[in-house]
């Protein structure tokens, strides 16, 4: 399946540290991802965030900043938050590989998918989440449930990668 590359965005919310930012670049050009958009982050451009990005320097240049959360969702057909925790309020949620195969679907029928990661310290608030369709979960161990900005980008890029590219990781197994 070739995968629509060009309408998969992944949005980071008021980002405090510009490593961040290029290591998430990073994250997203190995898995064939490109369009990065930034609400309101603290430091950028910043060295770090080229330093961090490797050679995922066309991503940090590319990528396009915006004050609201609003300006970066824009058109998008579907809306997905992350967080590393169920909430409360009822949202509609999903575990990131099957979240990957819908996100796969309508960036195929031409539809603009945004994937929301909040900030640093705190994730994205209830506010925020709202202005989603769907929460999509990162599992991880309950002593510890707290990821990286760029370690959650990288899960969500790798099972986008993962199921777009079935053919050729099968082909790398056997």
């Amino acid at each position: 399946m070739i995968l629509q590359s060009e309408y998969i965005y992944i949005v980071l919310v008021e980002t405090s540290h510009p490593g961040n930012i290029g290591s998430t670049a990073r994250a997203m050009k190995n898995m064939g991802l490109h369009k990065l958009v930034l609400v309101n982050p603290k430091k950028f451009p910043h060295g770090d965030a080229r330093a961090l990005a490797g050679n995922a320097i066309d991503v940090i240049e590319n990528a396009k900043v915006v004050e609201t959360l609003a300006e970066a969702i824009g058109d998008a057909k579907l809306v997905y938050a992350t967080s590393a925790r169920e909430r409360s309020i009822g949202w509609p949620s999903m575990h990131a590989e099957n979240a990957a195969k819908e996100v796969i679907e309508f960036a195929n029928e031409k539809n603009k998918v945004a994937i929301l990661f909040g900030r640093e310290d705190r994730g994205l608030t209830n506010e925020e989440l709202q202005l989603a369709n769907k929460h999509l979960i990162i599992p991880a161990d309950d002593d510890y449930p707290v990821l990286n900005i760029s370690q959650s980008v990288q899960i969500i890029c790798y099972e986008i990668f993962k199921q777009s590219s079935q053919k050729i990781l099968k082909s790398w197994q056997d």
